[in-house]
């Protein structure tokens, strides 16, 4: 039988999508489409922002885009040298919450310090950081 499977192809350590590997096992030939494209539209806003730690009271990290977004303000503005000397001491002096684990390692290759990487989702994050500031005396 055919399937066809509407996400972005990943290859796992064999050269294949596990999922088309997975389908296979069961006899189902799958082929993949890729149906979503993504652009991000706020890149000088999000820069800006990134360049003024003092107007905020912290970073939340929703997903690994949001660590590539930042990625990508900090290149094509040249501020690398800027968030090393700098912005990158600002920020960690705040609170710096991940949704998960996977969004947590991207953010630390940025240099920053996370909480709330065992939250897993957006409810149980949302709590975690409304505790976390409430002992720290914000709220």
């Amino acid at each position: 039988m055919k399937v066809l499977l509407l996400k972005d192809g990943k290859e796992d350590d064999c050269g294949q999508d596990p999922y088309i590997r997975e389908l296979g096992l069961y006899g189902l030939e799958a082929t993949l489409i890729p149906v979503l494209s993504f652009e991000f539209l706020s890149l000088p806003s999000f820069s800006e922002k990134l360049s003024h730690p003092e107007d905020y009271g912290g970073l939340i990290f929703t997903s690994p885009r949001a660590v590539e977004a930042a990625e990508l303000c900090l290149e094509k503005n040249n501020k690398t040298e800027v968030w090393e000397r700098s912005l990158k001491e600002k920020w960690n002096a705040k609170s710096v919450y991940v949704v998960g684990n996977a969004t947590a390692s991207l953010v630390s290759k940025i240099g920053l310090d996370t909480a709330g990487e065992t939250c897993g989702n957006a409810e149980k994050l949302a709590e975690y950081i409304c505790s976390s500031e409430e002992v720290k005396g914000i709220f």
